[in-house]
């Protein structure tokens, strides 16, 4: 998936960043009306309000390789965006020294510091649009993934994963029947496999989370005998990942060339969702826009709890 495509899925962040700035300062003006027009006491109000949030239903920040930032951090990074700095190699060591020498908790510090800067440079920058403020995003996000080691087909499907969650928040401003998700930033372990993708979904009625998760399998070789045994791999698998898991959701991606119709009819049977793209995993880029469009409606059948 282009950075471009990812970038416009922190979108949600930031109408949520502009309904906190709303409710703090009681205006009706947009977001980058309020920034250039408020004090310095409500532009700290709305710094902090963001970060002490404590709703369970807000949307994410991540890198550019599809992590999530936990919510303090993807505040301090969004703030610092706004003003065209550089949250972990320019504001981090000068966060560190304040709290030394004032004696100060790292919250209280990174707000302070936001706000000044904040404040201070506002009428330089001029612009906190959205559609400015996505530029800045994009060059964030390839910096970050410039500088992660290890960006393959898993870091693709993330993405994919964050674009369908974000699209149904951006509609509903929740996550359905769940008070709070949380995406996996690398593989985890279920019994004896190896799960790509994952996430936690959590009820809103306090009961035991529910694993999402989402086995990537990638094949050079072109089909024929070898997508049997692959799609037998696959079944052993997820009956594993069953008798493991009692609350589960599955769904499949496959990217191999020429790969049995009717291995893929078996694995259905036995899942929510199979995604089969059919090219050499060394061309697989991201889904493709119609590919997205079942995730998305995947997705959403699942916050929905329709499946």
């Amino acid at each position: 998936m282009a950075l471009v495509n990812l970038a416009d899925q922190a979108k949600p962040f930031y109408d949520w960043v502009e309904k906190q700035a709303k409710m703090v300062t009681g205006s009706h003006k947009s977001f980058n009306e309020i920034i250039l027009s408020c004090s310095k006491e409500e532009l700290k109000n709305i710094i902090q309000a963001c970060y002490l949030d404590n709703n369970d239903e807000k949307p994410f920040l991540f890198d550019g390789i599809g992590r999530v930032y936990n919510h303090s951090k993807a505040c301090f990074y969004f703030f610092a965006w706004l003003i065209r700095d550089a949250p972990q190699q320019r504001l981090s060591p000068l966060i560190s020294r304040m709290q030394k020498v004032n004696d100060i908790k790292k919250i209280i510090a990174e707000i302070d510091t936001l706000t000044e800067l904040i404040f201070e440079y506002r009428d330089i920058v001029k612009n906190f649009e959205w559609t400015t403020i996505r530029e800045i995003v994009i060059d964030r996000l390839e910096g970050s993934r410039r500088s992660i080691s290890g960006h393959h087909i898993e870091s693709n499907v993330r993405m994919g994963l964050i674009t369908a969650i974000q699209h149904f928040f951006s509609i509903y401003h929740n996550y359905g029947q769940y008070k709070k998700v949380e995406i996996a930033d690398k593989q985890i372990k279920v019994g004896r496999h190896t799960v790509d993708i994952s996430a936690k979904l959590y009820p809103k009625n306090g009961s035991e989370a529910i694993s999402l998760l989402i086995p990537v399998k990638t094949r050079e070789t072109e089909g024929g005998g070898h997508s049997h045994i692959f799609s037998r791999d696959i079944l052993a698998a997820i009956n594993d990942i069953k008798k493991e898991r009692g609350h589960y959701h599955i769904a499949v991606i496959i990217v191999a060339e020429n790969w049995s119709v009717s291995e893929i009819s078996t694995i259905t049977e036995e899942i929510d969702e199979i995604f089969h793209f059919n090219m050499s995993p060394n061309k697989f880029h991201g889904f493709d826009d119609k590919s997205q469009i079942i995730l998305n409606k995947y997705i959403e059948n699942v916050l929905k709890g329709k499946i």
